[in-house]
């Protein structure tokens, strides 16, 4: 059953003093609109772009968004910063209201949009647990029934009687989460506000939403932590400049989010003489080249290093790390190189054919003295991507796993 359905959304914000010199525009739209006409502002509003700098006092800061939600769903929006994910959760909430589109939800709603939502800081941790079981229309004996259940979770059982203006961001989060997520709402709207507590409360938090939606309510949930999103989330829609560029299942979602702001594959990098190349007075790199430059899954990978060595010692110890897209240190390794004459040494690392799963990898490089003393290190210092060659089987997702090995299996 859906229970969310938005359709062509869109809201205008207005940027600078937005009380300041605002008279015209306000009567220039009142002029338009008795005349049935156009809202004459809306043509010169810009895109929701940090990085650009517009000519126009007006944004959107969400532009013709749609996408349906169905019952029991775990939804992740994910996007950059700025993207207008916690602008629609706003107006999912009815915090603030659309410019224009259509929104139909069904079901009470429970929202925790920022630190200490919905709460009065001047009331006890007790006080305000009731005022926000009737904001969501619960009689007092509902309250009641899940009280103690609420206080257990949030670990605030102490500080319950105390005005929760006295409270630190963590105990806000802790009794904020508890309070919308016991409640039984029909639809639970979480943004980013998790972060601000510890790992223990995450990982409930977490566990928590995912009864949540066994007992077939809805969960929209923003955050920058892509785990959490991939374990919790059953779909997912990305958003970029205030519109949904991409929806589908939750790993597809952040695979796709991931692709787009990774940056640009560098498979080499190449200096002709110490004084271009990049490092420090001691360790200069010379070359790193990965060959072939787009491998297949099925392909050898070769990794060739080359660098000037100007430190005392005979022998440098070089060590690598192999980088997903979502930062996981895939393997590790490294090598002892003997120094040469002219203070150049090269040598190269074979990964074989049939082990890297498909996906944007990167290397971070670590140059370390025979005793480890550390002498330099270069972060994101080759990237690539290795592609699948072709399917011949009837699953069309990525294989799970950080690596792929082509194993042997015998049957007797």
């Amino acid at each position: 059953m859906q229970v969310i359905k938005v359709e062509h959304l869109y809201k205008q914000y207005q940027l600078g003093q937005v009380s300041t010199g605002t008279i015209s525009h306000d009567l220039n739209r009142w002029f338009h609109k008795i005349r049935g006409k156009e809202d004459p502002y809306e043509k010169i509003t810009i895109d929701n772009a940090r990085e650009e700098k517009g000519n126009s006092n007006y944004v959107w800061a969400l532009k013709d968004v749609n996408f349906e939600v169905n019952q029991g769903e775990v939804l992740g929006i994910i996007g950059r910063n700025g993207a207008g994910k916690s602008t629609l959760l706003k107006i999912l909430s009815k915090v603030t209201a659309p410019t224009k589109g259509n929104i139909k939800i069904r079901g009470r709603i429970a929202s925790l949009l920022e630190v200490g939502t919905g709460f009065h800081p001047e009331l006890t941790g007790r006080e305000n647990i009731f005022l926000n079981g009737a904001i969501l229309g619960m009689t007092k004996n509902e309250i009641k029934s899940k009280f103690d259940e609420i206080v257990a979770f949030s670990g605030v059982d102490k500080y319950i009687d105390t005005p929760v203006k006295r409270y630190s961001s963590g105990m806000y989060v802790r009794l904020a989460f508890a309070v919308a997520a016991h409640l039984e709402p029909e639809i639970l709207i979480v943004d980013e506000v998790l972060a601000v507590g510890d790992a223990e409360f995450q990982k409930k938090c977490l566990g928590k939403m995912k009864d949540v939606s066994s007992q077939g309510r809805t969960v929209l949930f923003v955050s920058h932590n892509l785990v959490a999103v991939k374990s919790l989330c059953t779909s997912g829609i990305l958003m970029e400049r205030g519109s949904v560029s991409f929806s589908g299942t939750a790993d597809e979602t952040v695979e796709r989010y991931m692709k787009a702001n990774a940056d640009q594959l560098k498979p080499k990098i190449s200096y002709n003489t110490p004084l271009d190349a990049i490092g420090n007075e001691i360790i200069k790199i010379k070359h790193i080249e990965v060959v072939p430059s787009n491998p297949f899954i099925t392909d050898e990978i070769s990794i060739n290093f080359s660098f000037w060595n100007f430190s005392e010692d005979q022998e440098t110890n070089l060590a690598f790390d192999l980088i997903d897209l979502h930062e996981e240190v895939i393997f590790g390794t490294g090598f002892k190189f003997k120094k040469n004459g002219d203070n150049l040494s090269s040598a190269s690392c074979r990964i074989p054919a049939d082990l890297m799963n498909d996906g944007i990898y990167t290397i971070n490089l670590y140059f370390n003295s025979a005793e480890m003393r550390p002498l330099y290190q270069l972060s994101n210092a080759v990237s690539f991507e290795v592609a699948d060659k072709e399917r011949n089987y009837a699953y069309f997702g990525k294989i799970n796993g950080a690596v792929r090995p082509k194993l042997n299996w015998e049957s007797e």
